[in-house]
């Protein structure tokens, strides 16, 4: 349970982490400490994401594909005074020097404890004011299915889904614009970072996972709709 005199300070924090074990791990620690967040893979998604949602703080890593931290942090300093926690591998001072230069907030070399981490952010978020007074209801309502992304939960009616991230990811995607049918490669874009191998079959094993899960009927869904040619849907059943 949240302590009370945390659960005031909340935000939506953007952290961009390659590695999909360590930013599942950030996620959950920071979410139990009352923010939501959203994880991305790389450098480039880390940029687009910031333009779609306007997070509060970036957690940002280094050492990521496309378009690496230092690069990320040098865009967003010359359109944005976004709070930004950086992370390494690399602990020379060069490197840290550097990060700051660019116009890095805060700066934590690998390993790292997760505890290290949110008190980071926390203490970042108190230094800009960028927090928030009370958490802002980001659940996603489909019928009786309601995904909770600051809780990680997943409710059909009264009764708990258990997901993986990527079962999670995916649904809150659909939830998200609920009867907008997504194809598979605006679906894998979202799964980056929570899968190691992506792949067009890893859309579809999710989906007929989530199937098992949300569905009456797993072979005749009347949720997770599928649109032959295209892609995927969620809508009320009817």
């Amino acid at each position: 349970m949240i302590p009370p005199t945390l659960a005031a300070m909340c935000a939506h924090v953007l952290v961009a982490e390659d590695d999909a074990k360590q930013a599942e791990l950030v996620r959950r620690y920071l979410e139990h400490d009352g923010h939501s967040v959203t994880v991305v893979g790389d450098g480039r998604a880390a940029l687009d994401e910031w333009r779609r949602s306007g997070p509060d703080l970036l957690v940002l890593d280094v050492l990521m594909p496309r378009m690496d931290g230092l690069d990320v942090c040098r865009v967003l300093r010359s359109e944005s005074n976004l709070p930004v926690l950086m992370l390494t591998a690399r602990a020379g001072e060069n490197d840290l020097l550097m990060g700051l230069d660019l116009g890095a907030d805060d700066y934590l070399t690998k390993p790292y404890s997760p505890r290290e981490l949110v008190a980071r952010v926390r203490s970042l978020l108190r230094r800009t004011g960028a927090a928030r007074s009370a958490p802002p209801d980001r659940s996603l309502q489909v019928g009786s299915l309601r995904i909770d992304p600051v809780r990680h939960e997943v409710l059909l009616g009264q009764r708990e889904i258990d997901c993986t991230p990527g079962e999670f990811e995916l649904l809150s995607a659909l939830a998200g614009e609920p009867g907008r049918v997504f194809t598979r490669a605006q679906l894998l874009r979202r799964l980056h970072g929570f899968d190691r191998y992506v792949t067009v079959r890893t859309v579809d094993v999710h989906v007929m996972n989530l199937r098992k899960k949300i569905e009456t009927d797993p072979r005749n869904p009347e949720m997770l709709m599928t649109v032959y040619g295209v892609g995927y849907k969620l809508c009320t059943p009817s």
